[in-house]
């Protein structure tokens, strides 16, 4: 039991840290590489599966199923290679007639694999099992295995070649599969030697934990990365550079289930509209257009300063209030209401605004609130309008 056990602890382990690499990915161009990878993956899995198989019948002197089971065997070790090598070409992305010739050298050395088992059906030249049910290799099983060591060194030797005119994550990334290739080579030389040892486990496992810890784990955090700056792109609004509509509907989201939830209670919501927006286009270009937008962003972000400020329209933007900027509302609301006011006089930007809070007591949503608030903000225009025309 000892063989196959190293075979199930492998294959635990296996699907533990690789689960999510052999999952199905899209058929995109830029994840041809990651399926080549999955490939090389399930085949390992094939591998351990037949391994815990061979060691399990071969233990319990079930020879036609363990007879079964060492031609499989030998079908997956040399299918693992040969998807190894595939992987490693598509990894380095240096596709010219060397590769291909590696690639090709795979196929051959997995055809040259199946004709030695068929031939091995009639005359044992690869393995066979004496009269005491014992295990006993043919000259063609060395043969194989050299083939496949020798494309491996091949395989080994080309990463590096590569590695050494790259540089930083790359070079390193690089030298990591170059390693996991030496590895796997020094692993099927050993089961080369010692048959009845399960080695190339061992040796398949050390590779693919490799990889996984000092390449994929990397780009992983490296996609994290550049999907989190990619939705910092795209909840921005590119003009004034705050949370634009699509932030302001999920953080929408997130407010409405917080009250659900009983883990907010109160907040309030201030809706603004710039004035003056569509005369100022229309007299003096869209690019002071857009200068009287940022002013007047600047202006309601720094009178609500911990608030987070949303640009839902052209020229509508809404802050939410809660926590300490909630309990100063009506100073806040106030003061902003006030500077307005002397810009209004002094020729300044133009802001009108509308307030109110959340009650739950009649609010079913977020949007009750905002229509109130809104209708204040449309007051306030009027209001604005009117002192303008009067002066």
């Amino acid at each position: 039991m000892y063989y196959s056990s190293v075979g199930i602890i492998a294959l635990l382990v296996h699907l533990i840290i690789n689960y999510e690499h052999m999952r199905p990915i899209s058929q995109a161009p830029a994840a041809r590489t990651e399926k080549r990878y999955r490939q090389y993956l399930v085949s390992i899995l094939l591998y351990y599966i037949i391994d815990i198989c061979w060691g399990i019948t071969y233990e319990h002197d079930l020879i036609l199923l363990c007879y079964i089971a060492t031609i499989l065997y030998f079908i997956a070790i040399t299918l693992t290679v040969f998807l190894w090598t595939r992987f490693v070409v598509f990894y380095l992305e240096h596709k010219n007639n060397f590769s291909r010739f590696m690639v090709t050298g795979g196929i051959a050395i997995l055809i040259f694999q199946i004709l030695i088992l068929i031939i091995n059906l009639f005359i044992p030249i690869a393995f066979k099992f004496n009269t005491d049910t014992e295990y006993q290799a043919g000259h063609a099983r060395y043969v194989g295995f050299f083939a496949q060591v020798l494309l491996n060194i091949i395989t080994m030797g080309y990463t590096f070649s590569i590695t050494a005119k790259t540089k930083g994550k790359t070079r390193s990334h690089h030298c990591a599969v170059g390693v996991a290739g030496a590895i796997m080579t020094g692993f099927i030389i050993l089961q080369m030697v010692f048959p009845l040892m399960p080695f190339y486990s061992i040796g398949c496992l050390l590779t693919t934990c490799l990889i996984h810890t000092f390449v994929y784990r990397d780009k992983m955090v490296e996609h994290a990365v550049e999907m989190s700056n990619a939705k910092i792109v795209a909840l921005k609004d590119p003009l004034t550079g705050i949370r634009n509509k699509l932030a302001y509907l999920e953080t929408l989201k997130d407010l409405e289930s917080c009250i659900d939830n009983g883990k907010l209670t109160e907040y309030g919501l201030v809706v603004f509209d710039v004035n003056s927006l569509k005369l100022t286009n229309d007299t003096l270009g869209h690019e002071a257009g857009d200068e009287l937008l940022k002013n007047a962003c600047a202006l309601i972000c720094r009178s609500f300063e911990h608030s987070p400020v949303f640009r839902v329209g052209g020229d509508e933007f809404v802050a939410i209030l809660t926590g300490e900027p909630f309990r100063q509302r009506e100073y806040l609301v106030n003061s902003f209401e006030k500077e307005i006011d002397r810009n209004q006089k002094n020729g300044g930007v133009v802001i009108a605004s509308g307030y109110d809070i959340f009650d739950p007591s009649r609010d079913e949503t977020y949007t009750d609130v905002f229509r109130r608030a809104d209708k204040k903000m449309y007051a306030r225009k009027n209001q604005l309008k009117n002192a303008d025309a009067d002066s």
